[in-house]
């Protein structure tokens, strides 16, 4: 196990760097994000074993989230408590941003990049909507997405995802309990929409890497549940390019968490591998035996726990790169650890 302190900073989100093994990037907020600054980290796993950090940019906000580029290996971008995304460049010598957005009224929670078509990225924000943006287009975003219902009272969007099968499907899932699946391509993109968690707040969402139908969602109820979104009940066309938009069933249910979940994420390396990080200061890897065509729902899962952080675990992200198996987690307890959890 390896680990690093952001030290006087809570850790919000750790990404791998899909161009080098051992560069990771980590977001962070002093005050717990309530108020004061932010702290951009770009990290290196030294062959000794040792996290170094290579470069840290300052922000006047407090930072949510982060992202690599996936068309350029030296850039990032980060999400703001102040509404904006910044981009940095590690390769260029200075403090400050070399492009930035500012059209969300409220914080931005997550910017996510395309895997597939990799000139764009799309941001969620608490002011309910879903932005798509392309760093080709620094005056504005390319396209706003609305997640707002009329009657909630709370519609922040937490998390928005890309699918990596197909460069124009992406979801969001919202404080208003509804998961929101958007297809590019249509003249209405909301494709699908459903109550994911029986109305409570949905904080994170994940496609699947090997079957391109198949997504997880965690929520404050502190269950993760994995759908296929063709599996609508009494429907005739399941297919959501259909725009069918009616509730699927989940396939399974992943019970264990003792307080809300806060970050999930699939394998790179396995159809059938979880990854999730919650508040009760635990990050959690979980086998989905429906992978294996078994369509028994709600099985007894196989869970295995990293404990060593001592306060919220608020982002974690598989390695790309070398063994299966290995991965990361940020928390507010300051610290960053990478691990094996083939070895917990």
């Amino acid at each position: 196990m390896l680990q690093f302190r952001t030290k006087g900073y809570q850790g919000t989100a750790l990404h791998y760097s899909p161009f080098y093994d051992n560069k990771l990037l980590v977001s962070s907020s002093a005050n717990y994000g309530l108020v004061g600054n932010g702290r951009l980290y770009v990290l290196s796993i030294q062959p000794t074993g040792e996290i170094s950090q290579d470069i840290a940019y300052d922000t006047q906000d407090g930072l949510f989230d982060c992202a690599w580029s996936e068309i350029h290996e030296n850039q990032v971008v980060c999400a703001n408590g102040d509404g904006s995304i910044k981009m940095f460049d590690i390769g260029v010598k200075s403090p400050f941003p070399i492009m930035q957005w500012k059209e969300h009224q409220r914080e931005v929670y997550c910017v996510n990049w395309n895997l597939v078509d990799k000139s764009q990225f799309l941001s969620t924000s608490w002011d309910g909507t879903v932005k798509i943006w392309s760093p080709q287009r620094p005056q504005s975003s390319l396209l706003t997405l609305n997640t707002i219902k009329p009657g909630f009272k709370n519609n922040c969007a937490y998390q928005g995802t890309w699918n990596p099968h197909n460069k124009d499907m992406l979801m969001s899932v919202n404080a208003n309990g509804f998961v929101s699946v958007f297809d590019l391509r249509m003249g209405q993109p909301l494709v699908q929409e459903f109550l994911g968690h029986a109305g409570f707040e949905i904080l994170t969402c994940d496609w699947n890497k090997y079957r391109p139908n198949v997504i997880a969602t965690g929520s404050v109820d502190k269950s993760i549940k994995i759908w296929d979104l063709r599996m609508i009940q009494g429907s005739i066309d399941n297919s959501p390019m259909n725009g069918n938009t009616g509730s699927p069933i989940p396939m399974n249910q992943l019970l264990g968490h003792e307080f809300a979940v806060k970050k999930i994420t699939w394998s790179p390396h396995s159809a059938g591998e979880l990854l999730s990080c919650s508040y009760d200061m635990s990050a959690r890897v979980w086998q989905d035996y429906t992978a294996d065509n078994n369509m028994s729902r709600f099985r007894k899962n196989q869970c295995k726990m990293f404990n060593r952080h001592t306060e919220f675990v608020a982002g974690g992200e598989y390695s790309l790169w070398g063994q299966p198996g290995w991965c990361g987690t940020v928390g507010w307890d300051e610290m960053c650890y990478v691990f094996d959890s083939r070895r917990l």
